[in-house]
């Protein structure tokens, strides 16, 4: 089992930049991949970028490529998502989701994901 909490999100202006955390308890994050998605209002969920366990970074989409990285602290036991150049369509709730992957060379944007944080508003607005 593991629980995530996800935060740091809140409003920031365009061009700015945040970084969210995506901290774990129940077990250690080094065995799992973790991935952030993102649903805005009105819209479908959709993936962001996710982290194997080998910290191995793939994107989901390409509008974030380029701003958006993803890293994890296993210190911490946490994944962040450090987002720059920040745009009013980066408006959503941002969710974290893990999935155990030690041994495994599946790429974590194939994973169907077990386990998920409440999720952390991200507001860009002038």
């Amino acid at each position: 089992q593991v629980q995530l909490v996800e935060s740091g999100g809140g409003l920031v202006q365009p061009g700015g930049s945040l970084r969210l955390s995506c901290a774990a308890s129940g077990s250690t994050l080094d065995n799992y991949a973790i991935a952030w998605f993102r649903q805005a209002p009105g819209k479908e969920r959709e993936g962001v970028l996710c982290l194997s366990s080998v910290d191995i970074s793939t994107y989901y989409t390409d509008s974030v490529k380029g701003r958006f990285t993803i890293f994890r602290d296993n210190d911490k036991n946490t994944v962040y998502l450090q987002m720059n150049s920040l745009t009013f369509e980066d408006t959503a709730v941002y969710s974290c989701a893990a999935q155990y992957d030690r041994g495994s060379r599946t790429n974590c944007r194939e994973y169907k994901y077990h386990y998920w944080g409440q999720g952390t508003q991200v507001t860009v607005s002038s």
